[in-house]
């Protein structure tokens, strides 16, 4: 039988204005869902319920998504797309800028599950984490998004067995899309060939075909890169 996706109902996406996330919003709509995108900037989305938050910023996260998930009446999965980067040596990199980085991709994943957890566990729903292939495999001028991207996988592995039976955890492990991510590195950190950058629409379609599991089924680990990625294995 060939997979058929379902509506997944009601999907916090963090995020969701750009990137990996806006491409996740748009196969939740497109699949009859309904797609809330937590994001910096939200200025250029429309017709999509979204509210405008920093993720690093645990106190905001957490009135923002029970405000969210208030005005939908529940929710019904979680997927941590928001995520940055700050390339360079370890002693190049500015304390606040390195810190930054691990702000936003684990505790900002951590603060958004926390807060999503009473509504998700109503549900029965689903969380999916978003890691990196560098959360496998170490590499130099990296060690903020490395530290970030591991402690996400550590997360998500202690949390899916903290949550079986309960709510659905997923971890999510994309390979180098094209998106805006690298634009704001310097020229030597930036990818010479995009070629062998994945689209993000793929990997969005691998959430929904993770969101849309039978009961008693869950993808634990969703490993998805471009034929050629080159950091795996």
């Amino acid at each position: 039988m060939s997979f058929q996706p379902t509506n997944p109902g009601r999907v916090l996406i963090t995020g969701g204005a750009s990137g990996l996330g806006a491409a996740v919003a748009e196969a939740v709509r497109d699949n009859g869902g309904t797609p809330i995108v937590l994001d910096r900037d939200i200025s250029a989305l429309n017709g999509v319920t979204a509210y405008q938050v920093d993720v690093a910023d645990t106190a905001a996260v957490t009135t923002t998504v029970q405000r969210a998930v208030q005005e939908a009446g529940g929710l019904d999965a979680v997927v941590t797309a928001a995520g940055i980067d700050r390339c360079g040596r370890l002693e190049d990199v500015e304390t606040a800028e390195w810190e930054k980085v691990v702000q936003v991709n684990l505790f900002g994943t951590v603060s958004t599950v926390r807060a999503a957890l009473p509504a998700l566990r109503e549900s029965r729903g689903r969380v999916i984490t978003v890691a990196s292939t560098l959360a496998l495999k170490g590499v130099s001028d990296a060690t903020a998004y490395c530290a970030s991207k591991f402690g996400v996988l550590g997360f998500s592995q202690a949390l899916a067995a903290e949550l079986k039976g309960e709510v659905g955890v997923t971890q999510l492990i994309p390979g180098g899309m094209k998106t805006r991510f690298f634009d704001d590195r310097d020229e030597q950190y930036k990818p010479q060939d995009d070629s062998q950058l994945n689209d993000p629409e793929n990997v969005a379609n691998a959430v929904l075909f993770a969101l849309a599991q039978p009961a008693g089924c869950e993808i634990r680990e969703l490993f998805i890169a471009h034929a050629e990625e080159g950091s795996w294995p």
